[in-house]
């Protein structure tokens, strides 16, 4: 049953491969675009949403991998495979993600002061394209984003980044009219201040689960609460839950059954508090039992 799980999971990420590499290839032809029209132009906005956007292309080719890498078999040497490298691509990407904002802030507190003159239709034409481009293949991930971190983390990325570019297009006008050109540096800074929001819990997620913390999505009262419904449990205690990979959940746990149940009722049993938690999306369960008497041994029960 556990294995069927996994195998619907592998089918979903397979489903999104096409996804990312067409993700990959367009965002990288809009980085060039960027980068060879900032420095034509000398806009600060354009140069710091390359350099973001050359990070999200680089978010994306590492999650691509790390799924890829989810199919690698075990060996003796990793007994479960490479399934954590999805986490630690999500971990490196936030990372990196938070340079890039201290870069911009730095390049644009610099520029805010001796601003040079723009040619604002231009921003404001560049940035159009790149709204195009972010949100066609930010949509790509739209239907998987809620089942695996590096999916959201894609998702939101290009999502920010179509708004960004909404934001340089709006300053390009802008310059255009006014010739405010002190609102490129300023864009840059708000530029800088949403990438750190949206990246914040991405970075704290990711953090926790490279340390085997407790996914977001499973909550260890509930897990509890699916062994208590059973009839044939009387407590649990030692639970651990981690995740394998960022869509695969791992839980062990010492099950205390009722005396004298025959071994084909606990067999049956642990089948069932299995499958109940697939359903909070636990796929990997060990389950160590006990029965009554034994665990009051341990506590020095009266």
């Amino acid at each position: 049953m556990g294995h069927d799980h996994h195998h619907d999971h592998s089918v979903k990420l397979e489903n999104i491969n096409r996804a990312f590499i067409i993700g990959i290839i367009l965002n990288f032809l809009f980085v060039v675009i960027e980068v060879v029209a900032g420095l034509s132009i000398h806009s600060l906005s354009l140069l710091s949403d390359a350099g973001h956007n050359l990070g999200d292309v680089g978010a994306l080719a590492l999650s691509l991998l790390a799924f890829r890498l989810l199919k690698v078999k075990a060996d003796k040497k990793h007994s479960y495979g490479y399934r954590k490298v999805s986490i630690l691509a999500s971990l490196f990407n936030s990372m990196v993600l938070l340079i890039s904002v201290g870069v911009i802030l730095y390049e644009a507190i610099l520029h805010i002061w001796h601003p040079e003159p723009l040619p604002g239709l231009t921003v404001s034409v560049v940035a159009g394209i790149g709204i195009v481009i972010n949100t066609a293949t930010g949509l790509m991930f739209m239907k998987n984003k809620e089942k695996d971190i590096n999916v959201k983390s894609a998702y939101l990325h290009l999502m920010s980044d179509a708004l960004i570019s909404v934001g340089i297009v709006i300053a390009g006008i802008i310059i255009y009219f006014t010739g405010f050109y002190r609102i490129d540096s300023i864009v840059s800074i708000l530029i800088a201040c949403f990438i750190l929001y949206s990246t914040w819990n991405l970075l704290k997620t990711s953090m926790r689960l490279s340390m085997d913390g407790v996914p977001d999505d499973i909550h260890l009262d509930e897990v509890k609460a699916a062994f208590l419904k059973v009839a044939e449990v009387r407590d649990v205690h030692h639970i651990h839950v981690w995740a394998i990979s960022t869509v695969e959940n791992a839980l062990t746990a010492h099950v205390v059954f009722a005396d004298h149940l025959p071994g084909e009722t606990i067999t049956k049993t642990k089948d069932k508090l299995k499958h109940a938690l697939e359903h909070l999306n636990i796929q990997h369960v060990t389950l160590e039992t006990e029965s009554e008497t034994e665990r009051c041994q341990q506590l020095h029960c009266n």
